[in-house]
């Protein structure tokens, strides 16, 4: 039976948790999640796990914050003023939309003054120890799955998309 192997394009079924068993995402009730093996498109860990797997095999593996989004970097905080929200109000934990040069980002507000803002561009995941449960669902030499602009699976297309 083949294994996945780089540049293999795979279609997995996912669920990924935290340490404390909180479900922060799964293709549960969606098709699986396609990508290309050793493409970048994925966190390293979780590419890294699916090879050598066979179609139809479950896993189980825990990634390190090493092996997922990283640990949370201090120069991803930033701090800006406040005039640049021309009136309009911010709570801490409240998620803004910025636009960069690489495109749209994400970033929560961390703090709040009178005459400045924090925010932090880290990935809510950085710093964090993830749980993936993962079953093979193909193994195929091209992408099965139709995919809109933004290079998403089309099925799968949301907020995410710029």
């Amino acid at each position: 039976m083949a294994k996945v192997k780089n540049g293999d394009f795979v279609q997995v079924h996912y669920t990924g948790a935290l340490e404390d068993g909180d479900v922060f995402d799964s293709s549960d009730g969606r098709g699986p999640l396609e990508f290309q093996a050793g493409g970048g498109g994925v966190i390293p860990g979780f590419n890294d796990a699916v090879l050598g797997m066979e179609v139809n095999e479950e896993k189980k593996v825990v990634l390190t914050p090493d092996e997922a989004y990283g640990p949370p970097r201090d120069d991803l905080k930033r701090e800006f003023p406040t005039e640049m929200l021309g009136g309009e109000k911010v709570e801490v934990g409240q998620v803004l939309r910025f636009s960069s040069p690489q495109g749209p980002i994400s970033g929560t507000v961390l703090e709040v003054a009178a005459d400045k803002f924090h925010v932090d561009f880290n990935h809510p995941l950085a710093g964090k120890t993830l749980v993936f449960t993962l079953k093979l669902a193909g193994i195929s030499d091209q992408p099965t799955q139709a995919s809109c602009s933004c290079g998403c699976s089309s099925e799968g297309c949301g907020d995410t998309c710029g």
